[in-house]
């Protein structure tokens, strides 16, 4: 694990879930936001992190 942590907003689509994924691939933690926790729940999933609305 590399040990950083991203913030990165609008992870539903475009560069921002690019973003997202390629810090999950690494192994990095990743603080997600977007308009609908739905569109972002798959990452907490993936990862078994988890997803909550702030």
């Amino acid at each position: 694990m590399s040990g950083k942590v991203w913030f990165i907003t609008g992870d539903s689509r475009g560069f921002g879930r690019i973003w997202a994924d390629a810090a999950l691939n690494r192994g990095d933690k990743v603080a997600v936001t977007a308009r609908s926790l739905e569109s972002v729940a798959h990452l907490a999933v993936w990862r078994g992190g988890s997803a909550a609305r702030p």
